[in-house]
């Protein structure tokens, strides 16, 4: 199997979907690999999984550079997408080119940075400076603070208008495809044929040109699933049980024999 680059992923608009996942280490990047996943996410949601956090917004760039690293050295064929953290892409550009350069520099095929038009500009530069970009519109969670709860966005006439906007923006700034999180169906399969390139949807229905999950949700490790998310297996019954053996062979002293 050949790696997977980003003129691959904007190849499959409209003739095949495009699966991507989370992974933030190289034990999980070799199995999603293995699985025919198209691209690997190492998401800033490593916040509220991984690290323990309530939301994206503690988690810094060394983090994410820590787990780029991780994902990097399994040397999957699946396109690596690194998440530029909370309020990077609001720097000064000299700083986000600098951390973005710094991510492909650490084994990222490219980054995803949550916003649209406000950001067209910059992403714009970035592309010209060589650094593939992932767009991310629709429901921002490194916006949470601000925004009090995760809604759902575009079921207004003015939110679809808005979103449709973005997308174009993206589009025409240079980024290679964009997430649309948590976003009305029937908006997202309208932004997803106003453009060119694929959409990648999350919580946004089944009309986008991929859809993304997070791993833990997945496999049925998180305390929580989100309603749009899919369990497929239950990692969380199988480990626990695992540990309990575990343990209860240690106390007795049937482990080590």
């Amino acid at each position: 199997m050949k790696k997977k680059t980003v003129k691959n992923i904007l190849e499959k608009k409209g003739t095949e979907k495009i699966a991507v996942i989370t992974a933030y280490d190289a034990i999980f990047a070799r199995l999603a690999d293995k699985a025919g996943i198209d691209a690997i996410l190492i998401g800033d949601s490593l916040g509220n999984t991984f690290m323990g956090f309530d939301s994206t917004v503690p988690v810094t760039m060394d983090d994410m550079l820590h787990h780029v690293k991780m994902v990097a050295r399994a040397k999957p064929n699946a396109l690596i997408i690194a998440d530029v953290p909370f309020a990077v892409a609001h720097k000064c550009f000299d700083s986000l080119l600098e951390d973005c350069a710094n991510f492909l520099r650490a084994g990222a095929d490219c980054v995803k940075i949550e916003g649209g038009a406000l950001l067209a500009e910059k992403i714009k530069k970035l592309v010209d400076a060589g650094i593939p970009v992932m767009g991310h519109i629709g429901l921002m969670p490194q916006q949470i603070l601000k925004l009090g709860s995760y809604k759902t966005f575009g079921k207004t006439q003015e939110e679809r208008e808005m979103l449709i906007e973005d997308a174009k923006k993206l589009e025409e700034a240079g980024a290679f495809s964009f997430v649309i999180e948590k976003t009305d169906p029937e908006t997202a399969r309208e932004i997803t044929n106003a453009v060119s390139i694929p959409t990648i949807g999350i919580g946004a229905g089944n009309a986008c040109d991929g859809q993304v999950l997070v791993s833990t949700d997945v496999l049925g490790l998180g305390e929580w699933i989100p309603p749009f998310a899919k369990k497929y297996a239950d990692l969380s019954a199988i480990v626990s049980k695992a540990f309990e053996e575990y343990a209860s062979d240690v106390k007795s002293g049937k482990f080590p024999s």
